[in-house]
Order: C-alpha cells, then structure tokens, then sequence
C-alpha cells in the first residue's frame, strides 16, 4: 500500500515519473511524461537506478566500480535533462539511486508523495516489453500508482498529441 497522494493539496503539484535506462525506447517515456507534466503544469521527475550486482568485488574494485558507473549516470542524466529543456522546455528533476530498478522506483514513490504517475515505454521488438515494464507488469501485486505505458511505435508528434 503507498501513501495517500498529496499532488493535489494546496503547495504541490502532481509529478509524472520517467525511469532512464539504456533501453532505447526510455526517450519515448521521458517524452510523453516531459509533455504531460508541461501541459499539466504538473513536475516532471527523471529517474536513474544503477545496479548494484555488478558490485560485489573486493571492496576497493567495488568503489572504484560505483564511482565510474555514478560518473556516467550523471552524464546520462545531464544529456536527458537538457534534452527535456530545449525540446520540451520543462526543467526536470533529477534523482540517481543504487540498487534493484522495481525497489528504487517503489521507494521514491513512497518517499515523494507528489508522484502520481509512472511513465514507461514498452519496446515492440521480439524480446519483449523491456525488463522494467515485465518487472512492474509481472509483480504479481498491484502497482501503487498508475502506469502509463507508451509504445516505442509512436513519433515525438504523436507523442505530444496523445499528451
């Protein structure tokens, strides 16, 4: 069970949430939220989870590690958040979290009250959706929040109509 919603009490605004990943098709979901969330006047907050099982070396390699792949979330995040403005003209919020994908998306969303939809994209190619909507479709128990899933099929223009 998540916390009541607090996107509509006065002082806050609904926040629609993008995850970033290295899956093509995560440019479709950044889109469609950027776009709800501007024409919603509504936040937009931007999502980067790094996986923590690629560390479980010696403590030293596993800093080191953690810190080349924080270098490049960061990287990722200031290229999409640019991206967002001057495409979207939206300024993002933008969280970097460590560990398993479904957890850091539950946890923010528990911890930040405001977020009142999930945006995914789902890839039309022959391995399937993507591991992050498998993961939120598959848990077997009811997301917190609506998901909104946006095919990886649909033009910016199509995008931005539908938002």
């Amino acid at each position: 069970m998540v916390s009541t919603r607090q996107s509509r009490l006065e002082g806050h605004r609904r926040k629609f949430l993008a995850v970033i990943d290295e899956t093509p098709e995560s440019t479709h979901a950044v889109r469609y939220a950027g776009m709800r969330a501007k024409n919603s006047n509504g936040g937009l907050v931007l999502l980067y989870v790094i996986s923590d099982a690629d560390f479980n070396q010696w403590i030293g390699v596993a800093e080191v590690m953690r810190a080349e792949a924080r270098e490049e979330a960061d990287a990722i995040m200031a290229k999409v958040a640019q991206e967002v403005r001057e495409k979207i003209g939206h300024e993002p919020e933008l969280i970097i979290r460590e560990g398993k994908a479904t957890d850091q998306i539950l946890q923010l969303i528990e911890e930040d009250r405001d977020i009142a939809i999930l945006v995914l994209a789902a890839s039309s190619g022959k391995e399937g959706p993507g591991p992050l909507v498998t993961s939120v479709a598959g848990r077997g128990t009811p997301f917190p929040i609506p998901v909104t899933i946006v095919p990886d099929t649909l033009t910016e223009e199509e995008i931005d109509a539908l938002a």
